[in-house]
């Protein structure tokens, strides 16, 4: 079977080419224009063919579509402060790989949404991955829709994984406000048990929104991973429009920020997202957070690998 991932070199597509692999898979082609986390997907899967390349426009990695048995579209923008890039990594790249899906007869396709098409949040990433969803369903390819909620992992460059890094370096973790913010955190292990059962399984069209099990503060969160990684860090609670500030100077400085003033707003807009019986629906069982959070933090192999922004 070749299996065709587009934007595969990030969170999802690190655990999940890990998980194919471990299952026997051999034909896999991860295409991303990431070179460094490409670089760190080779030496952990040399059998892997990667590509690099930019999804969102026009080149030779098109060529890989041909033959393709399954295709499952993981590329997303899901930071940064230019709204142009969360258009061409979430909306322009998605146009372009549907058109390659549909003109190669590819007779599978698995598209990666996101819970945030159901948020309360207004920010590039929301509005980038509604378009993206609506071009998908509009495409007429039938497909199922996954829509993950905030997920964690091996290879957690953005989310858990940075914060956990951040606690381990500096002597004060501030949190926002009071910290009282419910998340709903999915482990990203679970995440592509239900790919792997889309792709072996041939889940028909429809979609399926993935939470996390567990409603969690985020303060909370952030206890359990200090306790998991021993960080030494005391966790301190400031005022949010003193933290607000302190992201909004950081942007100043960093054209590429691990957390941003939009990311601030989507954390205390008091999303709750629906809790579905997905583990039976997949045949996939559901991972408790705290388990979750130890097989992350201290996997003897990819706990140590991490990726750039």
């Amino acid at each position: 079977m070749k299996i065709i991932l587009p934007g595969g070199a990030g969170l999802v597509g690190q655990n999940l080419v890990t998980r194919l692999v471990d299952k026997g898979y051999s034909e896999i082609v991860v295409i991303d224009k990431h070179e460094v986390n490409l670089r760190a997907l080779r030496r952990l899967h040399p059998s892997v063919q990667i590509e690099c390349a930019d999804v969102s426009k026009l080149g030779d990695w098109q060529k890989h579509f041909i033959g393709a048995d399954v295709v499952v579209m993981l590329q997303a923008q899901i930071g940064g402060l230019f709204y142009q890039e969360f258009v061409d990594n979430n909306v322009c790249s998605t146009s372009l790989i549907l058109d390659l899906v549909r003109s190669n007869n590819v007779p599978y396709l698995v598209h990666v949404s996101s819970s945030v098409v159901e948020s309360a949040a207004v920010d590039f990433y929301t509005h980038s991955k509604i378009e993206q969803e609506k071009i998908v369903l509009e495409s007429g390819i039938p497909c199922p829709i996954l829509r993950p909620t905030l997920m964690f992992g091996w290879f957690d460059r953005k989310h858990l994984g940075w914060l956990a890094r951040l606690m381990r370096k500096i002597p004060i973790f501030p949190i926002p406000g009071s910290g009282k913010f419910m998340r709903q955190p999915l482990y990203v292990g679970d995440f592509c048990g239900v790919i792997v059962s889309c792709i072996e399984n041939r889940v028909p069209s429809g979609i399926f929104n993935i939470s996390g099990h567990e409603k969690i503060d985020y303060i909370d969160m952030i206890q359990i991973i200090k306790r998991a990684t021993g960080a030494k860090a005391i966790i301190l609670k400031i005022p949010y429009l003193l933290f607000y500030s302190l992201l909004w100077a950081w942007s100043l400085f960093d054209r590429n920020p691990p957390f941003t003033t939009q990311q601030l707003q989507a954390l205390v807009a008091k999303d709750e997202f629906e809790v579905t019986n997905w583990p039976e629906t997949f045949g996939v069982p559901y991972t408790p957070f705290e388990k979750a959070i130890e097989e992350t933090f201290n996997h003897p192999v990819y706990s140590n690998v991490v990726l750039e922004f």
